[in-house]
């Protein structure tokens, strides 16, 4: 089997998979990264975002060749050490989660969204979170949680 060096949530890790494996198993199954979630495997739910070099990715779709080592990954367990993050930290003020299985996905899209535009519109958090289900509805909450997330987090000097 190839071996494959993928540098996860800071630390460099080498696997050795199948040609053709998703990211999300390598994730889940060869690193013990379970906060990723597996919903659809077709990249429609959202359930298994990640980020690649800040960018949100859908992980189910993504085969472990299309990742460069270079490239820095980041999962649910890696957006802070200790679950401090603002969009956490919101997550939980708002109580957004009801079964909670979409949740690492919502966060992980929402702390893109904010990384890449500190203060959204309501508009622009509905659209940019439109494409991550949450199969209990918890769209209002997890909106709120959005814009509790953006009044909280720390200002970037420009």
């Amino acid at each position: 089997m190839p071996a494959y060096t993928l540098t996860v949530n800071g630390k460099v890790h080498r696997v050795e998979v199948a040609e053709g494996t998703s990211l999300l198993w390598v994730l889940r199954e060869h690193l013990g990264f379970t906060g990723t979630k597996y919903g659809c495997g077709i990249a429609l739910c959202g359930a298994c975002v990640i980020h690649i070099d800040s960018q949100p990715v859908r992980a189910c779709v993504l085969n472990i060749e299309a990742v460069s080592q270079n490239q820095s990954i980041t999962t649910i367990e890696g957006l802070s050490e200790s679950g401090d993050h603002p969009v956490q930290r919101a997550w939980i003020e708002a109580q957004a989660p009801q079964c909670g299985y979409c949740q690492s996905g919502q966060i992980m899209q929402a702390a893109a969204l904010l990384e890449s535009n500190p203060n959204p519109s309501r508009q622009e958090i509905k659209s940019y979170m439109s494409s991550v289900l949450c199969r209990c509805g918890t769209y209002m909450r997890i909106l709120k949680a959005v814009e509790l997330a953006a009044e909280q987090q720390p200002q970037k000097e420009s």
